[in-house]
């Protein structure tokens, strides 16, 4: 979060009249876009953002995004990055952007950052979190943002195939989309997780699928997501999965489960200052 992003230095502070950059913390709801990156004649959030900066400011900018997050993957603490000529103080920033966003897009928090902060590329951490809700009748209220699943599912089975991806590892298996492209799959795998919280609104229990990883392979988390509810379905083993693992080879893991289940959490920096989360 904004919690963790780099200070400017005194020099680059000084150069603030001329142009400043800010860092935004961005939630929304990805239902109605075709996911974060810009697209030609399609809704994204990164195209949302540009226009409701350009209409507050009269500036055309550029933001850079942590995360890529796919067509109907939502966030909680996405962060974005840009430059800008404007004087309006963060706090304004906030409450400007959020009057000419969507409803479904709002910006919790702003701050003014190094000249050389790249949202995406200064990253440290990126959490998500995908939410399985395990019922048998539809839920109207939970199922615009968690995937449902009827059968019962072994949470301590899903939780220990989990845990086993935690350290350094080549997450092929669990990528799609490569075929062709050259590109780098370990990736450093900090904490995983997979818990069951009561939830009273929808008297049901909601299944949690955490990752906090340095960076993520596109649809890695919601094809890890299919096969953990293979496992809990009884109808993959802890060995099996761990030979998807091993045999480091795209799009061999599976099922994709759904993107609306799918929420980019936060996102971490290596250099702390004071959250302005509001």
């Amino acid at each position: 979060m904004l919690s963790s992003v780099v200070r400017p230095t005194r020099r680059e502070a000084s150069r603030a009249v001329d142009a400043t950059r800010l860092a935004l913390v961005i939630e929304y709801d990805g239902t109605a876009y075709n996911g974060f990156q810009l697209q030609f004649a399609t809704p994204t959030i990164q195209g949302q953002l540009e226009r409701a900066i350009l209409s507050l400011t009269s500036e055309r900018v550029r933001v850079i995004g942590a995360g890529r997050t796919d067509a109907g993957v939502h966030a909680r603490g996405q962060v974005v990055s840009f430059a800008t000529a404007s004087r309006l103080e963060p706090e304004t920033f906030i409450d400007g952007l959020n009057h000419y966003l969507p409803e479904d897009i709002a910006v919790r928090a702003a701050r003014v950052v190094a000249d050389s902060f790249d949202a995406r590329r200064m990253a440290r951490s990126r959490q998500y979190r995908y939410t399985i809700i395990n019922r048998a009748m539809r839920s109207p209220l939970a199922e615009r943002f968690a995937c449902r699943v009827e059968d019962s599912l072994d949470v301590a089975a899903m939780d220990q195939a989990c845990r086993t991806i935690v350290g350094v590892h080549d997450l092929a298996s669990f990528a799609s989309g490569l075929a062709g492209e050259k590109m780098r799959t370990l990736r450093t795998v900090h904490s995983a997780t997979v818990t069951r919280d009561a939830v009273v609104l929808w008297d049901d229990d909601l299944i949690s699928i955490n990752v906090t990883a340095n960076a993520f392979l596109r649809h890695q988390m919601r094809s890890l997501a299919g096969c953990l509810v293979a496992i809990g379905r009884g109808r993959m083993t802890l060995d099996q999965f761990r030979e998807v693992v091993t045999a480091r080879q795209p799009g061999l893991a599976g099922p994709v489960l759904p993107a609306h289940g799918l929420c980019l959490i936060r996102v971490d920096y290596t250099q702390s200052v004071e959250d302005e989360t509001r």
